[in-house]
């Protein structure tokens, strides 16, 4: 079905042509006398450029008349930082067609570097008659209810700013939410709390460098678009993945203002946060857009070129093919969307500074056709960019369409969620699965990882991150209590497994409180001492809780913002020492897998694996899934691995024992390691001292029930 325009989405009588401009760079490009704009549309017949002044009303429309290799553009004399801006975009609206083009709607640049204002519900932000299905064309006008594109001024002082360049190997990632981590810090003013300056506060950074990570991973600072649904039931999209501006930053975590401020605000956190040698990982949602499916709004990419931007269904165009669950899934199969992305991330290292970027459901960017592709053209770009082939990629390696599960399936120079990882480490401490597969994951994954040439700082080792319970919450509840969502509690995944130590959810009994703070740093110090790449949740190292919510996308509000007031100061002392060791000891930071071989000149292996007797664990063992208690060593005699001078590296050596039982053990010290061991830390201590515990080989450790003992050898 063909739909003409309607007659009040015609230009604007004594409308006034732009420019010749150029097509090169895509969006506004301010060149200190006026600006250039230009704007991809393969499908357009006609694209309009409308000004706005600050309080909204329009100020002129310019009609894109040049047009070069699919690209629309034009330049505007005396136009300059801080103008508003926002596009109509003329064509047929044929949904069986995958074309939606309506000139009433007013559409976002793609490649807007600053977003002004928000969007207002309601049916002037789709393209459809709201009411009927999607293929009568709405002829209301849009720009009453549209937030607006701003020309910026990308100059700002960056002094002497250097990337901290952390290697993989001695990387730990903090993931958190910019809002959520300083809305409720008392050491940070008001009017930056919840804010990117606010997480350039002193304050924040203290924090930050005292558990002794050495990135911050932040949740999707893009610009978002929060869904009709939510904002029906009061809420908004918290976490922010439903982007609609891929370079412009989300201004409600800007404190100074969102007409270009929000952009500068920004580029002096990652300052700040460099000058602390704290590297900054975008979670980055290139998979989808939050316009949703073919009964979503009209905001951007829709408008512009449906079927370039969107992947639709081969059978029925009037569809699209999601992956994501979101409703859409971008099509990185054309190459303007491609651009998209790469000049996206491109920005992002070049203009903004970041270290580097975690791709939220990376599966669906490897589709190029319907499976998923490692040699993609996606990767193969990537691989070939002088700028991001040398940033730290991490891959969220799932999606939800068929066969979409790829831990361990990413190619070389990308690291990955390690899954598996969090999963066996889970199953493990709660009492339900044997060792064999621990004993991979405590070394780096290299099942996973090993046969495709890459490193054990390919697997991102977590047993939480925002999507799921806290740490807290993990060891606290079998039920999820997501009631605050207003689904039914039917959103966010199941665990029914037994986590909750006899009690669900808030308790009196010291019993129970002191076996789930066991717990908690049983499963922290599991990810900071096991081989690859440690990544924490924001809180967990404090005792944060959203009381069994775990799917807090849309809770804004104190359930999600850390709560400062109530640390667990002994939590923070215990997990500030484990990191404190995971940086002074290379044995723990190998950039090459072990070998079970031995050493050379010590005759000893690189590791050994032993049970409580004292002995080699057997292939009985191995296989024995009631097995509930490993011993690892890692030799630091002489680690593979070689100083930037060429110089072979030497570490301590660490013992390691995991007994997930609920009886205490005794655990024989083995032979042919070391004359005398110190006790480092023990999750069945709450208070962390410096040890006097000494033991010899021969003699026996107790090892409470469900505890890790960690020994240096002296």
């Amino acid at each position: 079905m063909t739909v003409p325009e309607p007659s009040a989405a015609g230009r604007t009588p004594g409308s006034r042509a732009a420019w010749p401009g150029t097509d090169a760079p895509l969006g506004a490009t301010w060149d200190g006398s006026g600006t250039n704009f230009a704007i991809f549309s393969e499908s357009a017949e006609a694209v309009d450029l409308v000004l706005f002044d600050e309080r909204g009303a329009e100020l002129a429309t310019h009609p894109l008349v040049e047009r070069t290799d699919l690209v629309w553009h034009g330049y505007i004399a005396n136009v300059g930082p801080g103008q508003r801006y926002g596009f109509r975009v003329h064509g047929r609206y044929a949904p069986h067609e995958g074309l939606r083009h309506n000139a009433a709607k007013l559409l976002l640049d793609p490649y807007a570097r600053a977003i002004a204002g928000r969007f207002r519900h309601g049916r002037s932000l789709f393209g459809y008659r709201l009411g009927s299905d999607d293929m009568r064309i709405s002829g209301v006008d849009s720009a009453p209810a549209m937030p607006r594109c701003v020309v910026v001024d990308q100059s700002f002082p960056w002094g002497d700013d250097r990337r901290p360049n952390t290697p993989w190997s001695d990387t730990i990632i903090y993931e958190l939410h910019v809002k959520g981590f300083t809305k409720r810090h008392p050491d940070i003013p008001d009017t930056l709390r919840g804010t990117y300056a606010g997480l350039a506060h002193p304050s924040a950074i203290e924090h930050l460098t005292r558990v002794g990570v050495t990135a911050v991973e932040l949740m999707p600072v893009h610009h978002l678009f929060d869904s009709a649904q939510l904002v029906e039931r009061d809420l908004v999209n918290y976490w922010g993945y439903d982007s609609i501006g891929y370079f412009a930053p989300e201004g409600r975590y800007s404190s100074s203002g969102t007409n270009g401020e929000q952009v500068r605000e920004f580029k002096a956190m990652v300052r700040a946060l460099h000058a602390a040698g704290l590297e900054v990982i975008l979670d980055v949602v290139y998979n989808h857009t939050g316009e949703g499916n073919h009964m979503g709004p009209t905001l951007s990419f829709r408008g512009i070129d449906n079927a370039a931007y969107y992947r639709l269904n081969d059978e029925d165009p009037r569809f699209y093919f999601d992956v994501t669950g979101t409703g859409n899934s971008l099509n990185v199969r054309n190459p303007h969307t491609l651009q998209l992305i790469m000049d996206s991330l491109r920005y992002w290292v070049i203009e903004m500074h970041v270290d580097g970027f975690r791709f939220d459901l990376a599966s669906a960017l490897a589709r190029q056709f319907y499976d998923v592709d490692r040699l993609s053209a996606f990767f193969d770009i990537i691989h070939q960019d002088p700028v991001l082939s040398r940033v730290k990629l991490v891959a969220e390696p799932w999606d939800v369409g068929a066969g979409g599960y790829q831990v361990g399936n990413f190619p070389v120079r990308w690291a990955e969620w390690n899954g598996a990882f969090r999963d066996t480490v889970r199953n493990f401490w709660r009492g339900s699965t044997g060792i064999r597969d621990l004993a991979y994951r405590l070394t780096g994954s290299s099942d996973l990882y090993q046969g495709d040439g890459r490193q054990p700082s390919a697997s991102v080792n977590f047993v939480t991150a925002h999507d799921g319970f806290t740490l807290t919450d993990l060891v606290s509840y079998d039920q999820k209590h997501n009631l605050a969502n207003g689904e039914n509690n039917q959103d966010g995944s199941d665990d029914n497994r037994s986590w909750n130590c006899g009690v669900e959810g808030d308790t009196d009994d010291p019993a129970i409180i002191e076996l789930r703070a066991r717990q908690r740093r049983n499963l922290i110090a599991t990810v900071l001492l096991s081989e690859g790449c440690p990544m924490l949740l924001g809180g967990d190292e404090i005792g944060r809780t959203q009381h069994g919510n775990n799917n807090a996308y849309c809770q804004d509000n104190e359930l999600s913002w850390i709560d400062w007031e109530h640390l667990d100061e002994p939590m923070l002392a215990f997990v500030a020492r484990i990191v404190a060791l995971r940086r002074s000891d290379p044995v723990l930071r190998r950039r090459n897998f072990f070998s079970g071989q031995a050493v050379h000149g010590s005759g000893r292996k690189d590791i050994a694996w032993f049970l409580p007797s004292g002995r080699e664990v057997g292939d009985q063992e191995w296989f024995d899934e009631g097995q509930r208690s490993l011993g690892m060593i890692l030799n630091g005699d002489e680690i593979p691995d070689r100083d930037p001078r060429g110089r072979r590296i030497r570490g301590g050596t660490l013992m390691v024992l995991l007994h997930a039982g609920k009886d205490q053990v005794g655990w024989i010290i083995p032979s042919g390691w070391g004359e005398l061991w110190s006790v480092y830390a023990d999750t069945s201590e709450r208070d962390v001292t410096p040890s006097t515990r000494h033991h010899h080989p021969g003699e026996e450790i107790t090892v409470a029930g469900r505890s890790l003992v960690a020994l240096l050898r002296v």
